[in-house]
């Protein structure tokens, strides 16, 4: 398994803001995650935050979800707690791609165009505090300095689309190749997360753990470890 800052951060980078509170209110809800894993946020004006005060607590939560077919499954939370600061000025360009790569909005032209004038919609960021997570049996806390020097799985842009293409064209082969390791029959099997170090394939309703017998250090040695699984004999 991914150590537990290096899988959050992963988590993060492909999550969606689903939540937003300063002081406990909710707030709505417009953002996205940059490079470091810290949520940036839209803010328009007469909103909470839009009269920024630096001591306000803020809570972001980010939820990752995993399609099977057409259901939708919830496959982690992550609560970044901390205070909401604003994006300097030279910034600014790169915190509203990170803002539309989750929620495309107008008003992120309006934010550039207008940056830092009084009427015009803001953009902020966190400055992480601590992190709770939520992902399968997993739970804790992570404080900011763990957080923030983890990277994501390098090879988690190989991994979702080869995970993408095998629920789409290859489930019997998988369910063949999990019954095959297992010993046992399996009706129901997905592919529900692909990392550097192993698969986690949902088999009849339960997470089921396969690691690869070395982590996995390029695309084409992830794609040989899942063709193993595949494959199994």
């Amino acid at each position: 398994m991914l150590p537990i800052p290096e899988r959050v951060r992963t988590l993060a980078a492909v999550a969606s803001v689903a939540r937003l509170s300063v002081d406990g209110a909710p707030c709505p809800a417009r953002g996205g995650v940059d490079e470091r894993g810290r949520p940036v946020l839209l803010v328009r004006p007469g909103e909470a935050l839009h009269g920024l005060r630096e001591d306000a607590v803020v809570t972001v939560d980010l939820t990752v979800m995993r399609l099977l077919g057409q259901v939708a499954h919830p496959r982690g939370l992550v609560e970044v707690q901390g205070w909401a600061q604003a994006v300097p000025a030279g910034e600014a360009r790169a915190a509203a791609v990170a803002v539309a790569a989750s929620s495309a909005d107008e008003g992120l032209f309006d934010a550039l165009e207008r940056y830092g004038r009084r009427d015009a919609p803001r953009l902020l960021r966190l400055d992480v505090g601590q992190v709770i997570y939520l992902t399968g049996q997993e739970s804790g806390v992570l404080d900011a300095d763990d957080y923030l020097d983890a990277s994501p799985d390098p090879l988690t842009e190989t991994a979702e689309r080869a995970l993408a293409h095998v629920n789409e064209a290859h489930r019997t082969q998988l369910a063949a190749g999990v019954a095959r390791q297992l010993g046992e029959p399996a009706a129901e099997v997905w592919l529900w997360e692909l990392d550097r170090c192993g698969a986690t394939v949902r088999v009849d309703g339960n997470l089921v753990r396969f690691p690869w017998p070395t982590p996995a250090r390029s695309a084409l040695c992830l794609e040989t470890a899942l063709r193993g699984l595949l494959c199994a004999c």
